[in-house]
């Protein structure tokens, strides 16, 4: 989550209002070791709002999991 943001320059807060979130829950899932306290349906926001402005999630490939940026964001 937080490599996708740098892509897009955003905040934690920019994220939050494209999520229709909280900051401090964004900043949280951010924190956590692993897998995250999100809730399914956070998660899904979050990722919505990431793929929305660009950002592409890549599987993990024998390289570990990533992000890109697809197009130009808004």
């Amino acid at each position: 989550m937080r490599a996708a943001r740098a892509l897009l320059r955003w905040s934690a807060e920019q994220l939050a209002h494209a999520s229709a979130l909280g900051a401090n829950t964004v900043r949280r899932a951010e924190i956590t070791e692993g897998a995250t306290s999100l809730t399914a349906a956070n998660d899904r926001a979050i990722r919505r709002a990431l793929e929305e402005a660009g950002v592409e999630f890549i599987d993990e490939n024998g390289g570990g999991a990533g992000v890109r940026l697809c197009k130009p964001s808004r």
